[in-house]
């Protein structure tokens, strides 16, 4: 493999993306970012975009906004794979979701396309709560959703990232799926815990109906799916450790408690 082929990184602004693409320019090793905004620019809904997107890139980490579990996302993932080994991409990383059965249908026909495919399965990030959708009631020190309470094995995007880079770049992972997951269980009353903990105020957990936060989804103009991804925790599937980022780092990772200290310090939870 050539490792100083040019790698494509698919949603390189986001949470996992753009920590990959920091690992991998810090390995001096060139990379593309794959976004609306990129040069050239790279967009999942426009097809036309992805042939300039893919042009003399050898490796390719796949991410797939908003998720893997919306439709028509598995046939997209599919017609682009088949895309970038035609044009020369043979390494393609997919970044897919723990449980989800939509999800596999993306990584049958990514893994159909011919390529060296490695497949990353992870669900709720830590970050979720800086970074991405919880970020705001966490300001608001109130945290309403339908998971009542059930657990969730939090996993943190820099681990993610640094097993996607070691996916990337070493061919011992062609071929291999990882399952990534924190070192324990949290309930969200566990998380907001740990927040105020970190924090030094009272953040609580709110638990609310399904139908509820449905009718809050609306009123500010989201899809209903949201709250259907929801179900990965509260049905149980996930709740359980696995062992992905030991297996590929060699070391645990990181914990809920360790990401909570450093956000708060960073000034983000400041209100």
């Amino acid at each position: 493999m050539d490792a100083r082929g040019l790698t494509l990184v698919i949603g390189g602004n986001g949470k996992t993306g753009r920590r990959v693409v920091e690992r991998l320019r810090s390995l001096g090793l060139p990379v593309r970012v794959g976004s609306r905004a990129g040069e050239p620019p790279f967009d999942w809904n426009a097809p036309e975009t992805w042939g300039p997107a893919l042009r003399d890139v050898r490796r390719v980490y796949v991410t797939y906004h908003p998720d893997l579990a919306f439709p028509g996302a598995a046939e997209r993932i599919g017609e682009f794979a088949a895309l970038a080994v035609a044009t020369g991409a043979r390494r393609l990383v997919l970044l897919s979701g723990r449980g989800e059965e939509a999800a596999r249908r993306a990584e049958e026909l990514l893994k159909a396309s011919g390529a060296d495919w490695t497949v990353v399965r992870a669900s709720w990030f830590h970050q979720n709560f800086d970074e991405a959708f919880f970020l705001e009631p966490v300001l608001a020190g109130e945290i309403a959703l339908p998971t009542g309470d059930a657990v969730e094995p939090f996993v943190d995007a820099d681990d993610i990232a640094d097993v996607v880079v070691a996916a990337l770049t070493d061919e011992r992972h062609v071929g291999r799926t990882y399952e990534l997951s924190g070192p324990r269980l949290m309930g969200f009353a566990d998380v907001a815990a740990e927040l105020s903990k970190a924090t030094g105020r009272e953040i609580a957990y709110v638990p609310v109906a399904d139908e509820e936060y449905r009718a809050v989804l609306r009123e500010n103009g989201l899809p209903e799916e949201f709250a259907e991804l929801f179900t990965l925790i509260t049905d149980g599937r996930n709740a359980h450790l696995v062992h992905g980022v030991r297996e590929v780092l060699g070391r645990p990772p990181r914990d809920f408690a360790d990401y909570a200290r450093e956000v708060a310090a960073s000034g983000v939870w400041d209100v």
